[in-house]
This record gives structure tokens, C-alpha cells and sequence, in this order.
């Protein structure tokens, strides 16, 4: 553990000794914050309408499903662009400046190094998710909020973050040109939530294992308050294979030099 940590304390310092994660973080919240704003004003115009339209429908009006469970939506699609910027760095720029060699020559494995990569680029990410978090917290203030559906969204979207970022890492392994390991990263999270179209075209057979591929498949659920075993096996599992994947190729780099 000591050599993990020892990693993981590198990559904070590179997180927050630069720009990097001040202005990721301020990108990111930016972006939340604008469509958090945007759910909420369609919702009160909306509650507005009904109520001067005497709709009995206004009674049925719920925060949760009309604001919460959009703001997770979109925050899973904010985080596929920004998780790559992330991860990009983790190994393309040890590559770039020569630093990857050393990494490579010195006593501590290929897996304490990936592993102290990824949990310090998952603590940024949870440190990001509690601060977009916060503006749930704000409007509890003014509405009432049900939490259960709040804390398993939550839930949803920190598997889903570390999922995003064992995929990233694999992509700037695979590199050592950031946007490059930023497009593959991109790249590989856009075919994993887009599978599902083609489940559809697909047979039977086929047609389920696309479907059980597909991100959002698995996402759906926790975002409207109900947790399933099989969505995080899913997600461990997904995680746990590509940092295998980036692994192994960092195994196979290392034999090679």
C-alpha cells in the first residue's frame, strides 16, 4: 500500500500543483451548473403554467423525477467529454517528458503504479461530484427532495466515474500525445453508450449481450432510485477489465524494452 500511496500522492500533487484540476473542476461545474439552471426554470415555468391552468396535474409535479433525474442524465453525458481530459495525462505525459522510463525502471510494479493512477484521478473525481452534488443540496432548500432516488444517482455516477476513468487510462497508455489519448478515451466511452442502438438491429442473442454492454442500460435505474446487484457487477466488472487491459499492455511494453 505504501507504494500506491506513494503514487497516488505524485498524481494529486500534479492534479492540483497546476491548473489542471482548478480549471477541469470550474469547466465541469460550469457546464452542471448551466443545466441545473435550465431543469429548474423549465420546471417552475411549468409548475407556473399548470397552476394558473388549475391542472390537477400540478399535484403530481415531483422535483426528483423532473429535475434530479435530468441533472444525472446530463452529468453522465458531461462526464464522457471531461473524464478523458482527466485520465489524459496519467501515461501519455509520462511518456512525453521521459519520466515513464523511470516509472518502468524503479522497484514498484506495473499495478501499484496504475493503481495509485487511478485512485488519484478517481478522488478528483469524486472531489468534482460532490461539488456538483451541492446544487441538489441547494434546491433542497426550496423543494422537497425524495434522497433515496439522490444517493443511488449518486451511487450510479461514482461506478460510472471509475469505469470512465479505467477506460481513459487505457486510452493514454496506448499513447503518449494527450489529444490522441483523449480522442481513443472519447472514443471507446461513445461506443459503450451508444451500443444499445444497435442491440435493436441485432438478433435475440446478440441483441441482449449489446444491450447488457450498453452504459445507459445500467445507469437508468440508480438515476430513478432503484438499485440492481447486476448494474454494479457490471460496472466493477467493466472497470476491472480495461485496467486489466491497460495492464497487460503495460506489461508487454515493459518486456519489450
Amino acid at each position: 500500500m505504501g507504494n500506491i500511496s506513494a503514487i497516488f500522492s505524485k498524481e494529486m500533487r500534479s492534479y492540483f500543483g497546476s491548473p489542471i484540476a482548478y480549471v477541469m473542476a470550474g469547466v465541469f461545474l460550469l457546464i452542471c451548473g448551466f443545466a441545473f439552471r435550465n431543469e429548474v426554470l423549465q420546471f417552475h415555468d411549468l409548475f407556473v403554467f399548470l397552476e394558473r391552468s388549475e391542472h390537477t396535474e400540478r399535484e403530481q409535479m415531483n422535483v426528483n423525477q423532473a429535475v434530479v433525474e435530468a441533472f444525472f442524465n446530463w452529468q453522465a453525458f458531461i462526464w464522457t467529454i471531461v473524464t478523458p481530459m482527466l485520465t489524459m495525462r496519467l501515461y501519455a505525459e509520462e511518456k512525453r517528458i521521459g519520466t515513464y522510463e523511470l516509472l518502468a525502471t524503479s522497484p514498484l510494479t506495473n499495478w501499484q503504479i496504475l493503481m495509485g493512477k487511478f485512485l488519484a484521478c478517481f478522488t478528483l473525481y469524486v472531489l468534482m461530484e460532490v461539488a456538483a452534488l451541492s446544487f441538489i443540496g441547494l434546491l433542497s432548500q426550496y423543494a422537497r427532495i425524495e434522497w433515496g432516488p439522490v444517493f443511488s444517482g449518486a451511487l450510479g455516477t461514482l461506478l460510472l466515474g471509475a469505469t470512465f476513468i479505467s477506460v481513459g487510462i487505457l486510452g493514454s497508455s496506448l499513447t503518449e500525445n494527450q489529444i490522441v489519448a483523449v480522442v481513443l478515451s472519447f472514443f471507446m466511452l461513445l461506443m459503450l453508450w451508444t451500443i444499445d442502438w444497435s442491440a435493436r438491429y441485432a438478433g435475440d442473442a446478440l441483441g441482449q449481450i449489446l444491450w447488457y454492454l450498453s452504459i445507459p442500460a445500467h445507469t437508468r435505474d440508480m438515476i430513478r432510485g432503484v438499485v440492481y446487484t447486476n448494474d454494479i457487477v457490471f460496472f466493477l466488472s467493466v472497470t476491472v477489465f480495461f485496467l486489466f487491459v491497460a495492464h497487460t499492455g503495460i506489461e508487454s511494453r515493459r518486456w519489450r524494452q
